[in-house]
This record gives structure tokens, sequence and C-alpha cells, in this order.
């Protein structure tokens, strides 16, 4: 589909002028007809990138970018609108007047140490606020940053990056890691599991290069790239910027730790490191651009707020005193049919006491509604909130019916894909290593197809925790038993191999 100045998408926008353009799409300014304001839009070609998966891609999209609209924090783009328009995706966002990060770093060389400190205490609030939801940004980087007139700074692209490296796109056809190899984590450029761990990489090189002026990493190809961040060390900044703090190049060092366990804990904590380095109070020169001015200390993320499950939300419409349960679920179904699973999970969440106090806590109705309300708190991406009642439900079915009970095992499987979604692979491992001697054992709940994902996902897992020799173990066995029962050309088998192939190129 050809693009030009003057196109309106989704019959609102009207694009003028391209500011933007990589493989995967196009960034525009635009004219919201509608509002009468200017925005930006961001149209993407996924056939381009998915192939055969580009009807998944479309949904992963569309869902992402509304888990994404769930996040408010001055330091993220807001989005306005997403949807399709065509073979494109079109996501609509907030217009942002200034530089991106990686120009200004070009105008401004050598960085001023202060300005990186300032620049990633803000994106450290930023991703704070983004881990909690849980969302993993996964592609952080200097384009992917702008710095405003007012010299804060505003992250772009939360959302996008998400869908472009999901399970099942994480591979190119070239068996190349979707993402920007310079700022890229190694257990992302191996293709293991990803999380909060994955963003503070990108930041200890994002960091690494305001400092020093250049990537820790670099070479004449992606592959020689990815090469050196799992085998090289990063150079300490101090040996080319003597002025730079100890305590600073101690944190970058620490934020490009190969393995993720031995980086900081949270973007949190690597805030409170560099809030000790940050400009002390006073008058800002009124100087534009300048990342310094925002401090006294706003944008700062709310202590322990990582840790705290999220609030509950309160019901988009009034709910009567005790509403009536069947009008209720009516209303679910409808909502879910029109994709308004923000809403259904509001009325399954408030609509659940009542149900109990009517029907009793473990009757068959109110036992359908937690596993709906489970369900859909799940396709919402609030993974947080789904954990405790999939391990409620999992723990009542054992408990009813015994540990190798199929639909206990679901509840414990999808209980495990939480954990994997919120950034805690250790846990996520051993939940999946409980489960996977009942998927195998073909007398008692024996499901091949579940076993091999689960196999899948722990070797995913252990790249992630840095075990690479144990990772590539078990999706060796893995290949040999897909290919063994449904062929070489298995979806399954295609991946596992792309990925095993990547390894091994990368070991060599």
């Amino acid at each position: 589909m050809t693009v030009t100045t003057g196109r309106v998408v989704a019959g609102r926008y009207e694009l003028a002028t391209l500011i933007g353009q990589g493989g995967m799409g196009q960034v525009w300014t635009a004219y919201d007809q509608r509002l009468d304001r200017r925005v930006a839009v961001k149209l993407l070609r996924p056939d381009k990138v998915a192939g055969q998966e580009a009807d998944e891609l479309r949904r992963r999209f569309v869902r992402e970018c509304r888990v994404t609209a769930q996040v408010d924090h001055p330091g993220l783009v807001t989005v306005h609108d997403a949807g399709s328009e065509g073979e494109e995706l079109f996501l609509v966002m907030q217009y942002v007047d200034g530089a991106d990060l990686s120009d200004h770093l070009a105008e401004h060389a050598p960085y001023p140490w202060q300005w990186a400190v300032a620049v990633a205490a803000q994106l450290c609030a930023v991703l704070s606020a983004v881990h909690a939801v849980p969302i993993v940004h996964r592609d952080l980087k200097p384009r992917n940053v702008m710095v405003k007139q007012d010299g804060t700074v505003t992250v772009l692209d939360l959302g996008v990056a998400s869908v472009m490296d999901t399970d099942t796109t994480r591979l190119t056809h070239t068996g190349s890691p979707i993402g920007s190899p310079a700022y890229m984590a190694p257990e992302q450029a191996m293709g293991g599991a990803v999380g909060p761990y994955t963003d503070l990489y990108a930041l200890g090189v994002l960091m690494h290069e305001l400092l020093s002026g250049e990537v820790p990493f670099a070479g004449s190809t992606a592959l020689g790239v990815l090469h050196r961040h799992l085998y090289e060390p990063p150079l300490p900044v101090r040996r080319t910027r003597p002025e730079v703090p100890e305590a600073l190049e101690a944190l970058v060092l620490r934020l490009l730790a190969k393995d993720p366990q031995h980086r900081p804990g949270s973007a949190q904590e690597v805030y409170e490191d560099l809030a000790l380095l940050l400009p002390a109070r006073g008058t800002p020169s009124g100087a534009p651009l300048d990342p310094t001015r925002p401090f006294l200390r706003p944008h700062a993320p709310w202590p322990d707020r990582a840790r705290t499950p999220a609030p509950q939300p309160a019901p988009v419409a009034p709910v009567a005193e005790k509403p009536d349960v069947a009008s209720a679920v009516d209303e679910v179904k409808r909502l879910l049919g029109e994709g308004r699973i923000t809403q259904a999970v509001d009325i399954l969440g408030a609509i659940l006491p009542t149900a109990a106090e009517q029907h009793g806590e473990h009757s068959p109705v109110v036992r359908t509604l937690r596993k709906q309300y489970a369900a859909t708190l799940m396709d919402d991406g609030q993974y947080r909130r789904a954990l405790p009642e999939l391990r409620r439900l999992a723990d009542e079915r054992a408990a009813e019916a015994g540990q190798a009970d199929p639909q206990s095992l679901r509840f414990r499987y999808e209980a495990a894909q939480c954990l994997e979604q919120l950034g805690e692979p250790a846990a996520a491992l051993a939940a999946y290593r409980a489960l996977l001697p009942y998927y195998e054992n073909q007398y008692v709940s024996g499901d091949p197809e579940l076993a091999h994902d689960v196999r899948r996902r722990m070797g995913h897992l252990l790249l992630a925790l840095g075990d690479r020799a144990a990772a590539h173990d078990t999706l060796v066995r893995l290949l040999h038993d897909v290919e063994r029962l449904n062929g070489p050309g298995h979806p399954l088998a295609v991946e596992v191999r792309r990925t095993l192939q990547w390894l091994g190129q990368v070991r060599g």
C-alpha cells in the first residue's frame, strides 16, 4: 500500500510529514480532523515480519496497545488510538515536540555526566511504572526516547516492541532475533524469556553510550555484536571519561551484567542509586532540552510500587448494591464479544461477592465466574491479579480431584505463564518443572503437545537465567522428540531448530 501526504487513516488522521522510516513501517506527523490537533501516526506492515502469522500479530498489536494505554505516567507517550486498515496496523500517539535522544547526544557530545544521570533517572521512573503493569518494553534505545523542550524525557513505542518480540514472532525468517542488536540483552539475543531485567540491561547500554559516546559492543554484523554482548566484558566508562563518578561507573557495569540475576533488582532500585548523583536543587538554567532541568525530584517512582498489587479498579458503570448475577453475566458476554475486556474484568470482579452470597462460595456458578474472571484477567494482561486467582482455582480443584486432574494442571500452567510474564524466571521455571512429569506421563494426564510447550518455555527461561548449557540440552532433546512425533516440518521443530542454530552460531 502506497503511503502519501494527505492520506487519511481510519477516516480521521490526515498524514502530513514523514518523520521516520524502517523495515517494519513508518512514522508520520498527522492532523486529527475530529479533535483538531496534531498527532503522530505509526504505520506497521506485519506481513513484512510475521509472514503467515500476520493475523495473530494484528490481534496481539491491538491487545498490547490496549494494555499500554492503561499505563498513566508523564514520561510515557500517550496512546490515542490503534487498529488496522487494509494490510497495515496503525498506532496514533501524542505528538512530542523535541529531539530524539540519539540526535540530542550527537549535538551535545560529549554528554555531561549529570545529563546522563538525569536522563537515566527519568527512564527508571517510566520503567518502574511500566514494569508494575507488567509490561516489558524490549526495545529501549535512544531512537525510542524523546527529550522535550522542557528537558523531560518521553519513552516511545511501548507495546509495539512487545508485540514484535513474543514467543511466536521472536525470530525473523532468517533466524535473527527481532530488536536492536546494540541494545539487546544476552537472554533476549539467545531467544530466552524476557523480563524487567531485560530493559535494565538496555538501560545500561544506553547509559554507557551517553557517558562514553559509543555503545559498549559494536561490530560490522548483528551476529558479531550479539556475540560480544554474550561473551565480552564492557569497557568501564572511566577509562575514557575519568570525571565520571565511580558510583555511576559501577552502576552501569551492574546493569550490563550477563546474568540477569546479577543486575539490580528493579528500576526503582536503579533510580534510588541515581538519585544520589542528581544535580542539587537550584534554579534551572532556562536552556531548552536540558535533561537536568526537571529535577527537584519529579516523576520519582512510588516506593515499592513494583511489589505492590495494582489497586482494584472501580466498575465502569454504577452497580446496584446487590446486582443481578444473570444480567451481569450477559453483559460480560456482550463486552467480551466487542473486545471490551477491561470493562468485562471490572464487572466480573464486582459481581463475584454477590454471586458467592447468593449461590455459595464453592457453588458451580461461582466457580464458573471465577474461571472466567481469571481467564479475562489473563486476556487483559493483568497477570499480577490473575496469579492468585489461578493458584486458588488450582488448589481447590486438586483438593477435589487430585494433583493430576487436567483442569488443576491447566490452572497451574497458566499461573506459571503469569510468573513468566511478571519477570520471575526462576519461579516460572520451578513451576513448569513441577508440571512437566504430569504432562509426560501417559498413564496420568499425558499431553505431548503441552509437554513440548512446557519444555520449550523451560529452555527459554534457562536462557534468561544465563544457563546456556542446560538450555541447549533441553532444546536439543525437545527437537528430537518433536521431530520423532510430528516430523521435521512441524512449526515447533522449525522454531527450536532456529534457536539452536542461532545458539550454535553465536557459540562459534
